[in-house]
């Protein structure tokens, strides 16, 4: 039993790694490289018309471009990497052919172009195909000299990176990919930041595969479903205070001091006649007024003049809930805003509506709750 499990382990490691593509994907990315491709050929028998010989196809490209259509998000398929990666390969190959004879000329060309590549940062596995073929057709890369490096290598990779950013982005694909210090919403829902992330990457010897901007992706969807995991899909509606105690824009400060101390609450949603939501009056932006004896809401249009503490109204002292929820929104997906977004209380709506409201004192109950219920199972 031992040797077939062992059979079958080997059996499961030689099949397909990879998941079955969308069918969207089977045909976006071989029509990409099919035009890219033909972008070029276009280009080169354009060139040839015009400038002779010195222009021709390498067929290094073909696998470029299956990784530019294929896999635009990978970092070894950026333009830099692509552009970067088979001239500097091809500059390597055309210094060994002057220098070392075959056949080591062939691994020491490869070799070089690795070593290249990864100095530039530029790693790009048709790089040492560049080279490998600069060796195999030795004689007419060394009447071209290093000219190749440029026309036709570099020209041509320039050609298809720029058809595949049209293409990619014409097709819903983001090319280039996007760089870390863009996506500054992942990195405050992670806690993590792009350099630390790109640390966590090199640990594992990953920076070659996954880039920094798809790692903070992938781990903040994996931190959002094991919230919503952790949660076991409690919904807001199932956790907000519904008894709500509310004030009108025009209710005295005076009164709402009266109510905090009452009712030992922390804040007081502020609504309109019809019972939409104006704003949220928190106990500290209430003592700032009254202390202060002025409006202190956070609005350009607010009125900032001193007046005695009676006449101060709720509206003088609200917070705009530029943060809500519906009855429906998953408690999970509440974590990054009263972790990371400064907010303390979040109104559930329904429709225009306010129909309870969130703390963070109640994730933090539902946390111990559910702390409780694990221990004791």
């Amino acid at each position: 039993m031992p040797a077939f499990r062992n059979l079958s382990a080997i059996g499961r490691a030689l099949l397909p790694a990879l998941p079955a593509p969308s069918p969207a994907e089977t045909w976006r990315a071989p029509l990409g490289a099919c035009v890219g491709l033909t972008l070029c050929a276009l280009c080169v028998l354009a060139m040839q018309a015009a400038h002779g010989g010195l222009w021709f196809l390498v067929a290094p490209l073909g696998a470029s471009a299956v990784l530019l259509f294929a896999v635009p998000n990978s970092p070894l398929a950026q333009p830099w990497s692509a552009v970067v990666g088979n001239t500097v390969s091809a500059v390597v190959a055309v210094a060994v052919l002057q220098v070392v004879p075959p056949p080591f000329d062939f691994g020491i060309a490869v070799g070089g172009a690795i070593a290249a590549m990864m100095i530039t940062r530029s790693l790009h596995p048709p790089g040492g195909a560049v080279a490998l073929l600069a060796v195999i057709e030795a004689e007419t890369v060394r009447e071209i000299g290093i000219l190749f490096a440029l026309v036709p290598v570099g020209a041509t990779t320039t050609l298809l990176v720029l058809s595949a950013i049209v293409y990619n982005r014409l097709t819903g694909r983001v090319y280039p990919f996007r760089q870390p210090h863009s996506q500054p919403g992942a990195e405050r829902r992670l806690g993590l930041s792009s350099e630390e992330l790109g640390a966590i990457l090199g640990r594992f010897n990953q920076a070659s595969n996954v880039g920094v901007a798809d790692l903070a992706r992938l781990l903040a969807a994996a931190e959002h479903e094991a919230a919503a995991h952790r949660f076991d899909q409690t919904r807001c509606a199932d956790l907000m205070t519904k008894d709500l105690i509310t004030v009108s824009a025009e209710t005295p400060l005076t009164r709402a001091v009266w109510l905090f101390q009452k009712h030992a609450i922390k804040s007081l949603p502020v609504v309109g006649a019809d019972g939409a939501l104006l704003g949220i009056l928190l106990q500290g932006d209430l003592i700032e007024a009254l202390t202060l004896g002025r409006p202190v809401r956070r609005s350009p249009n607010a009125r900032r003049l001193r007046r005695p503490l009676r006449d101060l109204l709720a509206e003088d002292a609200m917070q705009d809930a530029a943060t809500t929820v519906t009855e429906d929104t998953p408690v999970g997906a509440l974590l990054n805003r009263l972790a990371s977004q400064a907010v303390q209380v979040v109104p559930v709506m329904r429709g225009p509506k306010v129909v309870g409201i969130i703390t963070r004192s109640d994730i933090i109950g539902l946390l111990l709750r559910g702390s409780a219920e694990r221990k004791a199972a």
